[in-house]
């Protein structure tokens, strides 16, 4: 009788909630000390182990980060339409775990590299069967990144229930929580993985992330039972596409009068739409033509309709949200161009200046983004801790602000980060003259950098998930990934325009190769503060046009200008 009492209870015991996190963290702490820990310092690797030219494992690093910055858009459409999150983030792990496993038996049996050199002969570069296993290691762990990525953030927020009434206090801490220990991870990587790979050996640098991402693995597959799954519904990219398809079929159908009179069908929706249905919005009423019944679709009771031909006003409204959201998440890329830059330029100011802390120690120039990720770190407890309790006093909000402002506040910071970058620029060359300037002038710009993606990256994960078509959550964050990306790539584009407009007689440039001392970086660093400003105005104009997603949950709606507030109205 004691047995089934206690069987009873557990099968009521519902499944999700905050129990879940440390399983699911555990998967991303991992995957991040693997990915920094291997990017940090790949390029010693690549050229003082293998032997590669400089240009060639730059190149290499370069593809790689390239690719594992667009496979999430591969692993969130699997995850989306065939084997939902839970699966593609087991498989992804395993996937990722066979790499590091081959990079780490590389880099511990000596036949697996070219041998070390010796004196002043020239080195053996690695041989092609050394560099087939290089490759074929790091394709296994960008393809892992993919999977991982875009669907562990979803699968976490996933655990807490639409209808929940709390359930916005509950995300916004999830994204703030699950950032602080991306950040901390990475914070362990730069640092402790760092030194143990410069100073103990590649064999132990690629060893602990290889067995931290084991026992990850163990964890995260241990805590099945107590996940709340939700499953995939079909390729989201294809119903996207039937609703484009009709609304153009029926493109010289007059609108309708009354919206009530559009195509509904629960049964259909039913798969898609778990946590709650789409509502009708006013906005792109073209598209409100692929839910216009026609006498030529031929309903008939118990027959789906002709996707390809009419919708339903959940399924158009799904391709609203996610146009929706496209100004929004282009307002990402700048502050990423500008954020960018303490790799690159930050760093070559900061190899110039005195970096001593005592007379037999001095900071690597590539630990100046300590300062960042201390920052951000920090910035995330006290946003947690102190601003939402003092911001809810005043806004009623459970979430402090809404994730429209908390992105906006990071964008004014990012402002500033680059302004204060070009001042500190004219500092740093006005001294190079005599005595190098202390490099801790650069601690301000490096600080504010992560203060601004305290708020901008975590508001833009809460913005991405909430805003997003349920159904296509993993690709919502697969999204995240690509604004990243895409900031990158605009900031190789923008230092080449600058490199090449800028070229004078003598050798003159703003970016000079040779010598930073000889060149205008502060005029750089002033454009991109420029180009931040118009981003801002640009981002302003667009949350404030933009609409929420309005839901029904269970016959009620949430109000979509209170989406953050999640009071629930009646269904009128």
């Amino acid at each position: 009788m004691e047995e089934e009492q206690t069987k009873n209870k557990h099968a009521g015991r519902k499944k999700g909630g905050l129990i879940t996190m440390p399983f699911i963290f555990a998967n991303e702490i991992c995957e991040k000390i693997a990915v920094v820990g291997f990017n940090t310092n790949m390029i010693s690797y690549l050229t003082k182990q293998l032997h590669m030219p400089l240009t060639q494992a730059a190149n290499t690093i370069t593809n790689f980060s390239g690719t594992a910055s667009l496979t999430p858009l591969i692993g969130a459409f699997i995850a989306d339409s065939y084997a939902g999150r839970f699966w593609t983030i087991t498989v992804a792990s395993i996937l990722y775990q066979i790499g590091m496993t081959i990079l780490t038996t590389s880099a511990v049996v000596p036949t697996l590299r070219p041998p070390p050199c010796n004196g002043g002969e020239v080195c053996s570069q690695a041989d092609g069967g050394q560099l087939g296993i290089l490759y074929i290691s790091l394709l296994l762990t960008a393809l892992g990144s993919g999977g991982i990525r875009p669907c562990v953030v979803s699968f976490g927020a996933d655990q807490f229930e639409e209808s929940d009434p709390k359930r916005g206090m509950k995300t916004y801490k999830y994204f703030n929580w699950y950032y602080f220990a991306m950040g901390a991870s990475m914070l362990v990587a730069v640092t402790v993985l760092v030194y143990v790979q410069d100073n103990i050996g590649w064999g132990w640098g690629f060893g602990i992330p290889t067995i931290a991402m084991f026992l990850s693995i163990v964890t995260f597959i241990v805590g099945y039972p107590i996940y709340r799954h939700l499953d995939p519904s079909g390729s989201p990219f294809t119903r996207l596409l039937q609703v484009g398809v009709a609304a153009y079929r029926k493109r010289k159908l007059d609108p309708v009068s009354d919206y009530k009179m559009l195509y509904q069908n629960h049964e259909i929706d039913d798969p898609i739409s778990r946590d709650g249905k789409l509502l009708h919005t006013k906005h792109m009423k073209f598209l409100d033509k692929a839910a216009i019944v026609t006498e030529e679709d031929e309903l008939k009771t118990g027959r789906k309709p002709n996707l390809w031909k009419l919708n339903t006003v959940h399924r158009v409204e799904e391709l609203k949200s996610v146009i929706r959201m496209g100004p929004i998440w282009a307002s990402g890329i700048i502050l990423i161009t500008a954020y960018s830059q303490q790799n690159t330029f930050s760093l070559q100011q900061a190899s110039t200046m005195n970096r001593h802390v005592t007379e037999s120690f001095q900071i690597p120039a590539g630990s100046m983004t300590v300062f960042t990720l201390l920052t951000m770190l920090v910035t995330v407890a006290l946003y947690d801790r102190v601003f939402v309790p003092i911001a809810r006093r005043f806004t009623g909000l459970d979430r402090g602000i809404t994730f429209l402002r908390r992105m906006g506040i990071g964008l004014v910071i990012s402002v500033f980060a680059t302004l204060i970058a070009g001042f500190v620029e004219k500092k740093r060359k006005h001294a190079a003259a005599g005595d190098p300037i202390s490099v801790f002038w650069l601690v301000p710009q490096y600080s504010l950098h992560g203060m601004a993606e305290a708020f901008m990256s975590i508001g833009h994960l809460e913005f991405f998930y909430d805003q997003s078509p349920e159904s296509m959550r993993s690709t919502a964050m697969a999204l995240f990934w690509t604004s990243i990306s895409a900031g990158n790539y605009l900031s190789t584009l923008l230092v080449t325009l600058v490199h090449k407009f800028t070229a004078g007689p003598g050798g003159s440039n703003w970016l000079r190769n040779d010598n930073l001392n000889l060149g205008k970086l502060e005029n750089f660093y002033w454009l991109i503060t420029l180009l931040q400003v118009f981003n801002l105005v640009y981002y302003v104009f667009c949350a404030k046009v933009y609409t929420f997603k309005p839901l029904e949950l269970q016959g009620k709606v949430v109000d979509s200008s209170k989406v953050d507030e999640v009071q629930l109205v009646n269904h009128v």
